[in-house]
């Protein structure tokens, strides 16, 4: 019975794709360019392609659950932003774009930003993040916000990738009872589901590639301190960025340059003053692999044969195409990742409780001990999954103690200039690849989640960019290629992935499997 409703369910979608108001819409289909174009020539206005995204998510997200709250305003601000095209102020690329966002970025209007937590059920942000209000200025229609693995996957030794305590388990729109990765999860299926045109997720490490893995999508970790995160909620100040998630490498492109710029209120985004760019889809180049020298980053590899037989597929078209390869068999040491877990312990305690100094004066959340008593008292909360990493970084000290300073000098040493930035230089390379991940697993509450392969944590520890874009499928499931380089190599990593992806086309749509 229950997959009878879900094919009618399907079927009346597909039906509102090609007969909604007259128009012929295709989600599948669809990009920023082409929708652009469509709004501009009076094919379809504003509110119009509002309503047939909200459609899409009325019909499709009780099968995957990637929604926690759809903006009430978002009809208004599409009838603003047909307004404002009528009266010749057009915004640009973005103007009457949907958007959806991940629920740890602040929305000062009526949604509650909460990272999923039932503490911050009631939680209205007294500001935009700055990239919100980048967003907002381009005239992008922010239609909701998404589920995601509750505080940023930063609470429990061991929980299941997009599980909140607000809105429960996000499912994978591959095979329902697979898992989305996290902790951006919300925000790949979303993407994936086509309940946007752009999805903006967050990393610390692995946040954004992972689900973009798991779900087939674009994905871009930024450099950390090309775009601000003041407003959002934070795990680490040394590794947290937002970053875009899209179905294809340029409108994940165009969306970049829209949330770029300085931010008094985010220190770092001063490293990127005249590193960053309005416009990233001038670095978009088809001949981009053409003469570019490539490392291929072993120890993800001998994991999963088909993951390795798409990976080395792909390593033979880029050869096809001009590139060079050689072997990078280690980047950092064994004890990397050990600094960066306690540079994350105490940032995450030090940001928490900055964040929560700056909510409404009457949110009883003041500090994380105030957060694990909560919890501990919730039966929803603490009635699956611990919170021992709550725990964990409430015992730290401040992030001036000797402890930290020196954790967060050991770890950049070693996986900047001892790591990437060494053997990128001595290799002469311009981009460093790996698999994302392994498909998807199933989810199971009990074991938690089950990675069997990943390569985000050299890009993620030192703070450089990383994007991941598909490359083919183990069963029904997509797997993704990662690549990643030098701080502010944006530009270079977008012609390679462009490239590589125009070459290849290897996304295909979610069906919805049960």
């Amino acid at each position: 019975m229950k997959q009878t409703i879900q094919l009618l369910t399907i079927a009346v979608l597909f039906f509102w794709t090609i007969n909604t108001q007259g128009q012929k819409f295709d989600f599948e289909k669809a990009t920023i360019t082409s929708v652009g174009k469509d709004i501009r020539s009076n094919r379809i206005t504003v509110v119009e392609l509002t309503k047939l995204y909200l459609s899409r998510i009325d019909s499709l997200n009780p099968l995957v659950n990637a929604m926690l709250v759809i903006n009430p305003e978002a009809l208004a601000l599409a009838r603003k932003a047909d307004l404002e095209l009528k009266a010749g102020l057009d915004r640009g690329k973005l103007h009457g774009i949907p958007v959806i966002l991940k629920d740890n970025i602040d929305t000062h209007d009526k949604m509650p930003t909460t990272a999923g937590s039932r503490a911050l059920a009631e939680s209205i942000a007294l500001n935009d993040a700055f990239i919100v209000e980048k967003l907002r200025e381009a005239g992008a229609i922010i239609i909701g916000k998404a589920n995601l693995s509750e505080w940023a996957n930063f609470r429990s030794s061991k929980s299941s990738s997009g599980w909140s305590g607000v809105g429960g388990q996000t499912n994978n729109p591959y095979k329902l009872d697979c898992n989305p990765c996290g902790s951006s999860a919300g925000s790949g299926v979303a993407i994936s589901s086509d309940f946007c045109l752009i999805a903006i997720g967050t990393e610390t490490n692995g946040s954004i590639v992972c689900p973009s893995n798991a779900n087939g999508v674009v994905g871009i970790k930024p450099t950390v301190g090309l775009l601000s995160r003041s407003g959002i909620i934070p795990i680490s100040y040394t590794q947290d960025t937002p970053g875009p998630m899209a179905r294809n490498v340029t409108d994940a492109a165009i969306s970049l340059g829209f949330m770029t710029g300085l931010d008094l209120k985010d220190s770092i985004t001063k490293e990127s003053e005249g590193k960053y760019f309005e416009d990233y889809t001038q670095f978009l180049q088809k001949d981009g692999l053409k003469g570019k020298r490539i490392g291929i980053f072993q120890p993800p590899l001998g994991k999963m044969k088909s993951v390795d037989s798409l990976f080395f597929k792909a390593v033979d078209y880029m050869k096809s195409q001009g590139a060079e390869f050689v072997d990078v068999s280690t980047l950092g040491t064994k004890d990397t990742g050990k600094s960066s877990f306690e540079v994350l312990l105490y940032e995450f305690k030090d940001g928490l409780n900055k964040y929560f100094a700056g909510l409404n004066p009457n949110q009883k959340i003041k500090n994380i001990e105030d957060l694990f008593a909560f919890n501990a008292s919730d039966n929803i909360e603490t009635g699956v999954f611990d919170q021992k990493l709550i725990e964990s970084a409430m015992k730290k000290g401040n992030i001036t103690e000797k402890e930290y300073l020196e954790a967060k000098a050991k770890m950049h040493q070693e996986m900047r200039e001892e790591g990437i930035d060494k053997v990128m230089n001595e290799l002469q390379l311009d981009a460093i690849i790996a698999p994302t991940g392994s498909p998807a697993w199933k989810t199971d509450w009990k074991k938690g989640d089950t990675f069997h392969i990943g390569s985000s944590s050299p890009a993620a520890i030192a703070g450089y960019p990383n994007i991941t874009v598909p490359m083919g499928f183990v069963g029904e499931l997509p797997v993704n290629i990662s690549f990643f380089g030098r701080a502010y190599s944006e530009p270079i990593l977008l012609s390679i992935v462009y490239a590589f992806e125009q070459g290849t086309m290897h996304r295909k749509s979610p069906k919805f499997l049960k």
